[in-house]
């Protein structure tokens, strides 16, 4: 009676996993509800794949320091990162900063909640001779209509001459809107937490005590009227304040956000806003998401022909998967990328690794004589700790690069440890629940899940002095081809306008061109006139284009506009030229050097906690790098653009690369627990890595063919992105295979334990 209860349950189970498949495929593709919730349609997408805002801003004022317009670009970056994770902020000439914000369309709305940089004052309400420096006024507005609010009696200047301004937007560390508790009526309601700086500690003292002496208030001044004029209830010396009440959240918030983009050291002047259509086209999704559908189609058959019944399992495991990551895009409003689709790309294959990693078990126990059953159980038993501890690593890296990487990387980093935790689930969880269904509706033989055969050990590690002459030799002509590179041309590696800079060229045509048109009949035309690549960006609503290239000087503008006359009949005064800066800036290349070193450390350290030995977290990380080292030696030699989609690359190949020489410990270490003193070290590690050696191929195979999938179908610069990842998923299961267990082998004979 219970086993056929046992077998209901499952049976039902079944039903219900289908169910849920075919329900979450529905939402997927049409949603629910009038608003259509949890569309795949619905994610926002990064600028690079759907457009969204640009704002330019001018400094106002003369001889403005290289120090203030970085940490002006940096605040404002901080500040606009509230909007989108891939939020951009850099530098245009010497005076300009451009924002580009992904994801959204409605650039007055951003400019409203944005505000327009500008200088923010604390006033004292009266002057050292007591006459009122702000009064309430009434303001008569074009309608003719009466109302009432505070107004300066005074010039800025005036004030400034008389000491009246006790403090400046600078003087404010961060200003963040908050809820307190009235301890008298035990409600809650809104204020706004200030925080000073050093200096602004001193001032906002002397502030306070001046206004809380004479039963004054204290106005705060922006962009020409008060945002807000507190009353001062005692002396704040600690640098610490608060204003309320406040009616609402929203107007707390709206507050805060005022005095923290009135922090800004520079006073900055709205130029243009602008929609800006997608860079790399709206042809980029549709091909991206057939490049999807293809690579998921050859991955669940070869999943199915290698492994049969778990394999078809895995494919249920792996559409649940996928419908679980739309859902989750859209439920967490995650802004999705280029570098975002890498981080899924990497967390399907990791999906399909701790698949096969069981499947390779269960096949392993067969091969013994157990039965399904218990094949099956031991199998994820063993299997446990090897699909732990490389998710673990790489779910290390990702939290690292979200905590201290800029906001690039961060959205990288975001999808990744969503994919990650939902591999894991979906693999650990739904794929055994789907086999033991199958088991239970009496599909028991052996032959549905393969037996597994004993193969022959290869002699790896007696090759060893080849595979580290060849890994050595294949960095080292990297590092000589960078070297001739620098020495020619100044630069190391083929560097794209986001490292570079270069100019922007925005033309207005007579009537609008599609992308296609524009890469067809324009780009080969502008790439054999300037000798540069070309980056697009179409600008919604109008006939305006901006053609990025590298930087030109007079001539080759001139020959740049003339094409356009020439050969599409502009009107040469619609066309204008100015100096743009890198947008991967020097701090985002520290950040992101600092996160993957960060990264990369604390995942030698949870090496050595599980392993309880260096020299595997030691092997793993020159592995790691290894893969690195190669995978910037083909950006050398190919001269592949080194764009942003660069960071997204070699975050890929330190996020995957890692986990087949996990696996290959994971067995030594399950192999030396039970050797005797005739086993020889070589011997076992040369087996560990014979038994972990199709899973490694396996899984690099069905990744490749995602990744490669990507390069047959996507556009530029999505091969851009996916060559040089072929190469270091290729590399990744090269090391662990040839290298890391040789490594490791000789470490451990190097520094051995001396005998006592």
């Amino acid at each position: 009676m219970k086993k056929r209860n046992s077998s209901g349950k499952y049976i039902a189970g079944l039903i219900l996993l289908i169910a849920l498949c075919v329900f979450g495929a529905f939402i997927t593709t049409k949603g629910i509800t009038k608003k259509k919730i949890g569309r795949a349609s619905n994610i926002e997408l990064g600028l690079d794949l759907a457009g969204g805002v640009s704002i330019t801003y001018e400094v106002d004022g003369k001889n403005v320091s290289d120090s203030d317009m970085k940490d002006t670009v940096y605040k404002l970056q901080k500040r606009v990162e509230g909007y989108s994770t891939e939020a951009e902020v850099y530098q245009e000439g010497k005076d300009r900063i451009n924002i580009e914000i992904p994801g959204v369309t409605d650039a007055n709305k951003i400019l409203e909640e944005l505000g327009r940089p500008g200088s923010l004052y604390f006033i004292a309400e009266t002057d050292k001779d007591g006459n009122a420096n702000y009064s309430m006024q009434a303001v008569t507005d074009a309608q003719g209509n009466v109302s009432y609010a505070y107004a300066l009696n005074k010039t800025i200047d005036e004030l400034k001459a008389d000491g009246s301004i006790m403090l400046e937007g600078t003087d404010v560390k961060t200003a963040t809107a908050g809820s307190i508790k009235d301890q008298t009526m035990g409600n809650s309601t809104y204020a706004v937490d200030l925080v000073m700086t050093e200096e602004g500690t001193k001032k906002f003292e002397e502030a306070t005590r001046n206004a809380y002496e004479k039963g004054e208030t204290l106005g705060i001044y922006y962009d020409g009227s008060f945002v807000s004029v507190p009353s001062v209830k005692g002396v704040f010396s600690d640098g610490n304040a608060q204003i309320s009440p406040m009616s609402s959240y929203e107007e707390a918030e709206s507050l805060a956000s005022t005095i923290r983009i009135g922090g800004l050291k520079l006073e900055l002047e709205e130029l243009h806003s602008k929609v800006v259509g997608a860079q790399l086209g709206v042809e980029a999704i549709s091909t991206s998401l057939k490049a999807a559908v293809i690579g998921f189609i050859v991955v669940a058959v070869f999943m199915i022909a290698v492994y049969f019944l778990p394999g078809f399992a895995s494919v249920i495991a792996l559409g649940i998967y996928v419908a679980l990551v739309v859902l989750l895009l859209n439920g967490f409003d995650l802004t999705l990328t280029l570098s975002g689709i890498a981080g899924i790309i990497l967390s399907i294959g990791m999906a399909v690794d701790a698949n096969v990693i069981v499947f390779a078990r269960i096949r392993e126990e067969l091969a013994t004589g157990k039965t399904v059953k218990s094949a099956m159980q031991i199998g994820y038993d063993k299997a446990l700790s090897a699909i732990i501890d490389g998710n673990v690593t790489t779910l290390i890296a990702a939290a690292v690069l979200w905590l201290l990487g800029p906001g690039t990387v961060k959205g990288f980093a975001q999808t990744l440890a969503l994919g990650i935790v939902l591999s894991m689930f979906t693999a650990l969880v739904v794929t055994k629940y789907i086999m033991k269904a199958f088991y239970a509706l009496g599909l028991k033989d052996p032959k549905w899940y393969g037996v597994g055969k004993e193969h022959k050990t290869v002699n790896f590690l007696g090759k060893k002095g080849i595979f580290f002459g060849l890994s050595l030799a294949v960095i080292l002509v990297g590092f000589i081809t960078m070297g001739v590179y620098k020495v020619n041309s100044g630069d190391a590696l083929n560097y794209s306008l986001e490292f570079k800079g270069g100019t922007a060229t925005t033309v207005t045509f007579d009537k609008s061109y599609t992308l296609e048109e524009i890469n067809s009949e324009m780009v080969p035309l502008i790439e054999s006139t300037t000798g540069s690549a070309v980056q697009i960006q179409t600008v919604q609503g109008s006939n305006e284009v901006i053609f990025k290239t590298g930087s030109l000087d007079v001539d080759q503008r001139q020959a740049l506009n003339q094409v356009f006359v020439d050969n599409f009949g502009v009107d040469e005064s619609l066309i204008t030229s100015e100096t743009i800066s890198s947008t991967i800036s020097n701090e985002m290349k520290s950040d992101t050097i600092l996160a993957v070193a960060v990264a990369i450390i604390c995942m030698l350290i949870y090496i050595r906690f599980r392993f309880s030995d260096i020299r595997f977290g030691v092997s793993s990380i020159a592995c790691l790098l290894h893969d690195v080292l190669v995978v910037i030696t083909f950006y050398a030699l190919a001269r592949v653009s080194v764009s942003n989609t660069f960071i997204a690359c070699l975050l890929t190949i330190v996020g995957y690369s890692i986990n087949a020489t996990i696996v290959i410990f994971d067995r030594v270490r399950e192999n030396m627990a039970v050797m005797t003193k005739k086993d020889d070290l070589q011997d076992v590690v040369n087996h560990s890595i014979t038994q972990t050696l199709s899973r490694s191929l396996f899984t690099s195979l069905t990744t490749l063919v995602m990744v490669g999938a990507l390069y047959i179908w996507g556009v530029t610069s999505i091969r851009d992105f996916a060559l040089p990842l072929m190469v270091g998923i290729i590399c990744g299961a090269y090391s662990s295979v040839c290298v890391a267990g040789a490594l490791w082998y000789v470490l451990r004979k190097k520094f051995a334990p001396k005998a006592k």
